[in-house]
């Protein structure tokens, strides 16, 4: 448990849709920032331009698409160090990177993971969907339908990577992949299941919030994404 006499404060940004290199470079940045105590806990929330990532564990044949067809769909392809295996990023769907110090709450990369994806879970209630875990696979589930991929580093007791959570996501891009290497499942959206486009803020706001209160934070401030660019904060 988080010491309850401290109290403990994150940044919060939306970086809106940034490429997934540079926001990769910028999550770097922070977290030695973090661990060097210069910045305090900072979650960001964003959305990616089509970007496929293997994880650290990937097998490279679950990449399905050819080059043609990536360069074609304009889709970009990174190698990471995040763990898990292959999944895409895009349009309408909330990615979040949280950059932590769980040794400020708990020192647990499984209970770290449960976390997430209680936050993804409480949110999706909100919307009236029975959300669930598997046992065999990380992640957010409706039946046996996968609405958030989680993946994430731990070094040093700090975070870095995250969820990726599908909103009105285009899932005709999972097509290209098998995503996570899990070949008998699906994905799905909240669109998809709701049957409507969900206004992706109204979302993002109830994610903070969830997030806020299962990571057990007392408050957070909210920074506009121009104070992670400047140069003052790399000094």
């Amino acid at each position: 448990m988080a010491n309850q006499s401290t109290y403990r404060t994150f940044d919060y940004c939306d970086l809106g849709l940034i490429d997934y290199k540079q926001c990769w470079d910028l999550q770097k940045e922070i977290f030695d920032l973090r661990y060097h105590s210069k910045v305090d806990d900072t979650f960001f929330m964003l959305e990616h331009p089509h970007t496929y990532t293997l994880g650290k564990v990937a097998e490279k044949e679950n990449l399905i698409s050819t080059s043609g067809q990536l360069k074609e769909l304009g889709i970009s392809v990174y190698e990471i160090d995040r763990g898990g295996d292959i999944t895409y990023h895009g349009p309408g769907q909330i990615v979040g990177y949280p950059i932590i110090k769980l040794s400020d709450w708990k020192e647990d990369t499984h209970a770290y993971l449960r976390g997430l994806e209680e936050v993804i879970m409480l949110t999706c209630n909100e919307y009236g969907l029975k959300t669930e875990r598997n046992s065999k696979y990380t992640g957010v589930w409706i039946g046996d339908r996968k609405i958030a991929a989680i993946g994430i580093k731990v070094s040093r007791w700090i975070t870095m990577h995250g969820f990726a959570f599908n909103v009105n996501t285009d899932l005709a891009y999972f097509g290209g992949i098998i995503p996570c290497g899990i070949k008998d499942k699906e994905v799905t959206s909240l669109q998809r299941e709701l049957g409507n486009e969900v206004p992706i803020e109204e979302v993002k706001e109830k994610v903070i919030k969830n997030f806020k209160e299962v990571f057990e934070y007392n408050s957070y401030n909210v920074k506009p994404k121009e104070h992670f660019f400047q140069s003052t904060l790399k000094q």
